[in-house]
């Protein structure tokens, strides 16, 4: 099989998946207050479940743009580490604009597929991206139509699925792994506390998401190192 019609095949189940999430963040968008074709543009121009949910919700507080830049940054680098990893395994032909253009639909799922490649093609990552590209625009598309006609509690009904979603990803490791329900439940604490603590409620969404993100794993890592590969050897 060639290596686009392979990536193509291996992209399908992802974006099945990504069709339901975006579909929420539609219905959300337009509950927000946004247009369909704006909630259209966002998922189309940057393609991060996490980073739009909290984007749009600085959005509607026009003028907090040190928030957006910080929460953004917090959310999305993770997705420079995976280029990074990535491009130790890419093809000699895979450089240049190549990886400029299709670094843009590097995601958490399409990372984990890419890979699990010995060597990864372009034209295979180019099939691999776009049909979770296209279930992502297109599930966007129709939440944001069907959230123009549904009932306001049927939104906010589908409104929580996609922090089900998130539930879903973190529930199951955190049940086998201590060190991750730690940070799990420090990130829980420290919101709760920025949530309900008098001067500390005062301070932007998106900034405490991005303090709450870091301090958590800042516990993560002093509690529970993670040891070198030389360090494992060694014993």
């Amino acid at each position: 099989m060639k290596p686009f019609s392979r990536g193509l095949r291996a992209g399908i189940p992802i974006g099945v998946g990504y069709l339901s999430v975006s579909f929420t963040f539609g219905i959300m968008a337009v509950a927000y207050g946004f247009d369909w074709w704006q909630a259209l543009l966002i998922s189309m121009m940057t393609v991060t479940s996490a980073g739009q949910l909290a984007g749009i919700g600085i959005m509607v507080n026009p003028g907090q743009y040190l928030e957006m830049l910080i929460s953004q940054l917090t959310i999305n680098v993770r997705y420079s580490f995976m280029s990074v990893s990535l491009s130790q395994k890419v093809a000699p032909a895979f450089s240049g604009l190549k990886r400029w253009l299709l670094g843009f639909f590097m995601t958490d799922e399409i990372f984990a597929v890419a890979s699990a490649e010995k060597e990864v093609d372009a034209r295979f990552f180019l099939g691999l991206s776009i049909v979770p590209y296209v279930g992502w625009s297109l599930g966007t598309l129709l939440g944001g139509l069907i959230g123009n006609v549904l009932p306001e509690m049927i939104m906010n009904a589908l409104c929580l699925a996609i922090y089900g979603m998130f539930l879903a990803i973190v529930a199951p490791v955190a049940k086998t792994s201590r060190a991750v329900l730690a940070v799990v439940a420090a990130a829980v604490g420290l919101h709760c506390l920025f949530y309900y603590a008098p001067l500390l409620r005062d301070i932007p969404s998106g900034i405490t998401i991005s303090i709450c993100a870091i301090a958590a794993a800042l516990l993560g890592a002093l509690l529970f190192p993670v040891a070198d590969e030389e360090e494992v050897a060694a014993e």
